[in-house]
């Protein structure tokens, strides 16, 4: 980052030593040590959140992706768009209509009559 060399670093420690003197240099390396220190941990600190931020966002784009394929009619519709794209075979197939309130007809009365068959009986009381 900073590039400083050993020439750069000797006279750091020379206008140190004359400015703050022999007996409060200790204390203030010491001092100096803390801050970097305590620098160094916010630094990490902030990485690691903007790290579990970025893990968060990408499992959530993961959970929606998993969602959308474990969905069981995606595959379905799916199947159906490649079998039957106009869907003619799907309303060919679909069944009329019951109509269950009419319960005052009999069988006899709704199956159809052939041509050549006898005449149905009438029920037995």
């Amino acid at each position: 980052m900073f590039d400083v060399g050993w020439d750069e670093m000797a006279l750091i420690a020379v206008v140190s030593l004359i400015v703050i003197g022999p007996k409060d240099l200790p204390v203030v390396l010491r001092q100096m040590g803390r801050w970097t220190r305590k620098a160094r941990e916010m630094a990490s600190d902030f990485q690691r959140g903007v790290d579990d931020m970025m893990r968060e966002s990408e499992l959530g784009d993961l959970k929606k992706q998993v969602a959308k394929v474990a969905e069981p009619n995606l595959l379905r519709q799916e199947i159906d768009k490649a079998i039957d794209p106009t869907g003619e075979m799907a309303k060919a197939m679909e069944l009329p209509p019951l109509d269950l309130n009419s319960s005052t007809e009999t069988p006899e009365a709704v199956a159809p009559i052939a041509a050549d068959s006898p005449p149905p009986r009438p029920p037995e009381p």
